[in-house]
């Protein structure tokens, strides 16, 4: 889900071809990496992003919700624990951050955008959460998600129960559809690369009347500098965001000003992978 969001950011906008300046290759890898390789990326001065356009409320709710989502996952990783981590049905992983980014999200765009109405077609629902025997995996996801918001200072709300996360979580269970807005959400894009404390993405989209108008990437392990330069002291995590027809941008999770990016004209597809 995530990795078409991620590769319909630049392709908003019209493309505009610059000669690409000269980056340097990252260690690690990702399916992030591979969806917008960093040679397709090129610096621009700051600019400070249109407001001409009617999506604007909703490109700063997308953006909070995702920095929000992103600022619980880094304090997961940091301590992730083996009872953070289950099995779907189908045998793939799910974490604790999992559902935590989802309700977080869901949480912030609803209260962000009050009168708008609300369709969100996310990852995970609450089923396996609902069993006795996740009952406390299902309060850690809550504790997680309260101090998330609290620490953020936000929104002044009574701390959420276990049974408004479960409610919270199949808020994204929308089927939905080529009418109205509707948000699409992959609360963590790489939980296997989340688990190896390597590259992972929050990827949020919104379709309206069945056309993705803009997209917000919150890359918790990327520092914003490597990009353009191999230090190794740069605090990590960086934010794309692109609206339609108003530019792509990227900034720093701390809230850096944004700089717009767009496609090089880079031609041969070996110059375009980073390995």
């Amino acid at each position: 889900m995530a990795s078409s969001l991620t590769s319909r950011l630049v392709h908003l906008n019209p493309i505009t071809t610059r000669t690409p300046t000269k980056l340097n290759p990252l260690k690690k890898s990702s399916s992030f990496y591979f969806s917008l390789p960093s040679s397709l990326i090129t610096r621009r001065s700051a600019v400070i992003m249109s407001s001409s356009s009617s999506y604007d409320k909703q490109l700063v709710a997308a953006k909070k919700a995702a920095s929000l989502a992103a600022r619980l996952c880094q304090n997961i990783q940091k301590g992730l624990l083996q009872s953070d981590v289950h099995s779907k049905s189908d045998k793939s992983p799910v974490t604790v951050a999992d559902y935590g980014s989802q309700v977080l999200v869901s949480f912030v765009l609803q209260k962000e955008l009050p009168s708008h109405a609300f369709s969100l077609v996310a990852e995970e629902d609450s089923g396996d959460l609902r069993k006795e025997e996740s009952q406390e995996t299902l309060q850690r996801i809550t504790k997680l998600v309260n101090d998330t918001i609290a620490s953020d200072g936000t929104y002044n709300v009574s701390p959420l129960t276990e049974a408004d996360v479960l409610t919270i979580i199949d808020c994204g269970t929308s089927e939905g559809g080529s009418k109205g807005q509707h948000w699409v959400l992959d609360p963590i894009d790489g939980t296997k690369g989340f688990l190896r404390g390597d590259q992972y993405a929050i990827a949020l989209g919104l379709l309206d009347e069945g056309k993705v108008v803009l997209g917000v990437l919150a890359c918790p392990n990327l520092p914003l500098e490597s990009i353009r330069t191999s230090s190794q002291n740069t605090k990590a995590g960086c934010l794309f965001s692109a609206q339609l027809s108003c530019g792509t941008y990227m900034e720093s999770l701390d809230g850096s000003p944004p700089v717009k990016v767009h496609v090089s004209d880079t031609r041969e597809f070996r110059r375009s992978i980073i390995l």
